[in-house]
Formats: structure tokens, C-alpha cells, sequence
């Protein structure tokens, strides 16, 4: 197995062990704790993207200094340790401590993305990122459908287990990686690097316009997420967590097709941003119309467009960043999408107590709406950018 597939079969491990409770916090409160508050849940969530949010520029620095494979040996092997003590703990309080800690460690299997797409060429990076996105949803529909199961038929403190078992996967793997012969990882550079452009091309302020704007972009997706399963079971007859969490997951399937039918055709890179945005609100609309199959219908819309949309913002920041600077510059965008997903968890309980379960639909469109209009304005300078560096 070539190195880039297993990185990215390691990648699924990690995105399925992060995505078991996603669907399911609230009813996983309630049904360990006999918490039922929503605000509660949604200030677990922020307390969550908050430690997510400093855990990958901290551990993108230290790979300045220590190798990303080295990390993750050491990290994931606590982050199962604490996996395993939240499994055992009856206090809420302790709960709370120890899972952000857990969190902390775990976060640094985000160096796994920008680590794959130094070692590959520029060439390959739209239908890696592609992969790497549709691994992503893969994992959230595994997660969810494990975590139903979980949940429904066996223990919610069960899920922890799991969570332990996949920490512990990807240490072995990385301490594979390390010692075997075969990659020699430590050797590993990419001529890529010797051939770097110019930063003085890239404007002033690019990464801080594109993380503004993919933080609204997140804010928006993640604020239908927290309370969808319990939306679905409130206008649904299938009440199961099974059901609710495989109607979660719809995207994920959308994003396995839409894959497969942009690797027919000739990559655009990024290309199809504002199309993708546009059709997004469609799709939030239709979810948010109390209706089974107009709830279904606009799933499937919603998960092209949010899997497109994505892909082609991660294919602009790494085309006009530099193989050595991936691990920082992803970092510091991805601190700006998960600061977007911390101002949905904290408004999220209050928004679904206050107006009910379809206002975030309604949020979210406006978010949409929001990042359709910055998008547009800073276009035409990101694609005079991208001019200079195709001549260069």
C-alpha cells in the first residue's frame, strides 16, 4: 500500500472514533447524566470547537519541531487512556474535564492532511482533497450509523470504548510508519518545496478573507448538525436513532457520488464556488420545510453543495500556500472554521429553545447568504492571484 493510502485509511480511523457522538449529544446527556437542557449541550459543543480550535495550531507548531507521525504515537495513545476513563466516569463534571482534554489530544490527527498533500504533488491536490473530503463524510456516516446502534441497542458510555479502540489504531499505525523500512518516512521531502513561489504574490491578508469567510461558511453547516437527529424524530414516524442517524449521514453518501462523478471529468480546482453556495441554500430551504421527503430531497441537494463547497475552498488555500507552510496556513484557517463552529454550538441551544427546532435552517441560509456576497467580492482579486502564479 502506498504511503498517501494508508495516511488517508488511518484518516478514516480517526474521522469514525471523532464522529460516534456527533448525531447523538443530547440524547447521550440525558440518557447518562439526565441533562435535557439544550443550552447545556450547545455549551458542551463550544467548549469542544473551542479545544479543537487551539489543539491543531499548537500541535501544526510542534511539528516544526518534532516529526507529525512522532505526535500521534504519543498523542492518541493518551487521548485512549482519557477515551477509556470517560467510558468508567459517573460525574458529569469529571465528564466534562477529562472529554476536552481527550479532545486536545486527539486533535492532532489533523496533521495527517496537510502532512498527505506535502508529500504528493501539486497536480494530484484537487482529487486528493477530494478523497480526503469524501474519507471525511465516510467516516461521519460510519460514526453515525455506530453510534445509533450504540446508543439504541447496547450503552452511550459504550461509545467511548470505541473511541479508545480507534485512538489506539492510529498510535500502532504511526509507530508502523515509523519503523518500517519500507516508507522511510524520516527521509520523506518534497521537490515541490525547492520550487516554492513567491510569497510576495500572495496579497496581504489572503488567509484572514478566506478564513472569515469559511467561518461563516462552517458556522452555518454545523448549526443544522447538533439538534438535526431530534428535528428528524419530532416530524418523522421513524423514531429510531438508527433511522435519524443514517438521514444525518445523507450527505456523506451524496459526497461517495459526487466524487466518483468529479473523478470523470477534468478537475475545475476551485472554481464553482458561488454555483455550489447557491444550490447549499436550496437544499437548506427544502430541510427546513417539516416534511419527510422534502427534508430527504433537500439532504441530498445540501450534500453535494456543502461537499463541493468545501473541496473547492481547500483546493484555493492550498493552491496559494507553499508545501512548507501547509501545516501553518490549514491551521490557522481551520482555527477560523472551528471559531465558526464554537459561535453555532454557543447559539444553537439557545436558538432551538427559543424558536424551535427549524429556525437553525433559517440561520444558516442567512449564513449562506452572508458568504455567497463576501465570496463574490474578493473573487476577482483571488483569481488575479491565481494568474500570477500559473505565469510564475
Amino acid at each position: 500500500m502506498k504511503l498517501k493510502n494508508f495516511l488517508i485509511v488511518m484518516t478514516l480511523v480517526a474521522v469514525v472514533s471523532d464522529y460516534l457522538l456527533h448525531p447523538f449529544y443530547p440524547q447521550f446527556f440525558e440518557l447518562r447524566f439526565g441533562i435535557t437542557n439544550p443550552k447545556n449541550v450547545g455549551y458542551y459543543f463550544a467548549a469542544l470547537c473551542f479545544m479543537v480550535m487551539i489543539a491543531f495550531p499548537f500541535w501544526a507548531y510542534i511539528s516544526k519541531k518534532v516529526s507529525e507521525l512522532n505526535i500521534l504515537v504519543y498523542t492518541q495513545a493518551i487521548a485512549g487512556i482519557l477515551a477509556l476513563y470517560c467510558y468508567t466516569t459517573t460525574s458529569y463534571i469529571n465528564f466534562w474535564i477529562v472529554s476536552l482534554i481527550m479532545v486536545l489530544f486527539k486533535g492532532s490527527y489533523l496533521l495527517v492532511y496537510p502532512y498527505i498533500l506535502k508529500i504528493i504533488t501539486k497536480e494530484e491536490h484537487p482529487s486528493t482533497i477530494g478523497l480526503l473530503s469524501v474519507v471525511v463524510h465516510l467516516g461521519g456516516i460510519l460514526g453515525a450509523v455506530i453510534g445509533g446502534v450504540t446508543v439504541d441497542y447496547i450503552n452511550p458510555s459504550s461509545i467511548f470504548l470505541i473511541m479508545a479502540a480507534g485512538d489506539f489504531i492510529q498510535m500502532t499505525m504511526s509507530a508502523y510508519l515509523i519503523r518500517s523500512k519500507k516508507y522511510a518516512t524520516d527521509l520523506i521531502t518534497n521537490e515541490a518545496e525547492l520550487e516554492e513561489k513567491e510569497t510576495t504574490v500572495i496579497p496581504k491578508g489572503f488567509i484572514l478573507k478566506l478564513g472569515i469567510i469559511t467561518m461563516i461558511l462552517y458556522f452555518s453547516d454545523f448549526l443544522i448538525r447538533p439538534f438535526f437527529s431530534l428535528y428528524w424524530e419530532s416530524l418523522s414516524v421513524y423514531k429510531t436513532k438508527l433511522v435519524s442517524g443514517t438521514i444525518y449521514a445523507i450527505p456523506g453518501f451524496v459526497a461517495l457520488v459526487t466524487l466518483w462523478v468529479n473523478n470523470k471529468r477534468e478537475s475545475q480546482g476551485y472554481k464553482g464556488i458561488i454555483n455550489a453556495l447557491c444550490i447549499g441554500a436550496i437544499g437548506l430551504i427544502l430541510q427546513g420545510i417539516p416534511m419527510e421527503g422534502s427534508v430527504i430531497i433537500g439532504r441530498i441537494i445540501y450534500g453535494w453543495a456543502i461537499y463541493q463547497g468545501v473541496v473547492k475552498f481547500d483546493i484555493l488555500l492550498f493552491e496559494l500556500s507553499t508545501p512548507t507552510a501547509y501545516a501553518i496556513d490549514y491551521s490557522k484557517i481551520h482555527f477560523f472554521q472551528n471559531l465558526g463552529v464554537l459561535l453555532a454550538s454557543l447559539n444553537v441551544g439557545i436558538i432551538v429553545d427559543t424558536f424551535g427546532l427549524q429556525m437553525p435552517f433559517s440561520v444558516a441560509l442567512a449564513g449562506f447568504s452572508i458568504t455567497l456576497i463576501l465570496y463574490f467580492f474578493v473573487f476577482k482579486s483571488v483569481r488575479t492571484v491565481h494568474k500570477q502564479l500559473v505565469k510564475s
